[in-house]
């Protein structure tokens, strides 16, 4: 590959000239190779134009989740969910990014109390006073993706419920704080474990986290059971979303085989989970979805 030099455009496609663009970035990610760490590759480094498109993606599927928020309530069905993010999501000028992807048939993932994700959305399921529910809901807008989720408390929850749903949240809030540029994603997964744990709760192994931008899931695969100092670094211009999925009892979690999607927590205990998306910037981060 010929080598840019300083005036050539940057190979982020910015415009910029590289020499004011990428090329102390570049140098910085040598200097992470030279050491054996992991680093981002630069197909997953994200423009100004490129950020632009997913925040106004990120519009609707913030705006879809508040809309849920607004309405959701025992009695009604997870059909009735997904019916409420596809309408909004199509008012508004998007495409939900779960609808027929890998197959799944529905707009967003409607997971219940034992269930830890992809849940299905069914006119059979209603949600009932005391449910803890996780809606996860994920946006195309012109080509760019967003994703995040919340949790629903419904109704009069069992305190033990409540607090799980509580500390979930509080996992996501204190991966978020170790967001650090030249950082590593290990950072982030330590200080989720070490709160899930301190509490009683476990951190589900195989599903987590990914980047995203122009693809639904991109690298890297953002695990929550790696440790502070490994992982890959966090360079400025990533983007990944932060998801732990936090579980009352142990970690261990089954797919299943009647639709080949839902996640259950193999000993049905509950699992809670929030969803972010975050890009790390020059000197911290931002966060695009919530």
């Amino acid at each position: 590959m010929k080598k840019i030099q300083a005036n050539d455009p940057c190979w982020c496609k910015s415009g910029k000239p590289y020499c004011e663009c990428h090329r102390d970035w570049d140098r910085k990610i040598d200097a992470f190779k030279r050491k054996f760490h992991k680093v981002p590759p630069r197909s997953i480094i994200k423009n100004e134009e490129t950020l632009q498109g997913m925040r106004e993606s990120s519009k609707i599927n913030i705006a879809c989740l508040d809309y849920v928020a607004d309405n959701i309530k025992a009695g009604m069905t997870t059909e009735d969910i997904d019916k409420m993010v596809y309408e909004t999501t199509t008012k508004m000028g998007g495409i939900p990014a779960p609808l027929n992807y890998e197959g799944f048939p529905k707009s967003v993932c409607t997971s219940l109390n034992n269930q830890v994700c992809h849940g299905i959305p069914s006119d059979k399921i209603v949600i009932e006073d005391g449910d803890i529910i996780n809606v996860d809901c994920s946006t195309i807008l012109n080509g760019y993706y967003s994703d995040s989720s919340r949790m629903f408390c419904i109704g009069d929850v069992a305190p033990e419920h409540k607090k799980l749903v509580d500390v979930a949240k509080e996992c996501v809030e204190l991966g978020l704080k170790q967001v650090k540029p030249w950082g590593h994603l290990g950072d982030v997964a330590q200080a989720i474990q070490d709160h899930a744990k301190a509490n009683g709760y476990s951190v589900v192994r195989e599903v987590g986290g990914h980047g995203i931008g122009l693809e639904f899931h991109e690298t890297p695969f953002v695990s929550y059971v790696i440790k502070k100092g490994t992982g890959m670094v966090m360079a400025p211009g990533m983007v990944f979303t932060i998801e732990p999925m936090i579980n009352e009892g142990r970690p261990d979690i089954f797919i299943d085989d009647s639709n080949g999607w839902t996640i259950y927590t193999d000993d049905d205990s509950y699992s809670a989970q929030w969803e972010i998306m975050v890009h790390v910037t020059e000197d911290g981060y931002e966060v695009m979805t919530y």
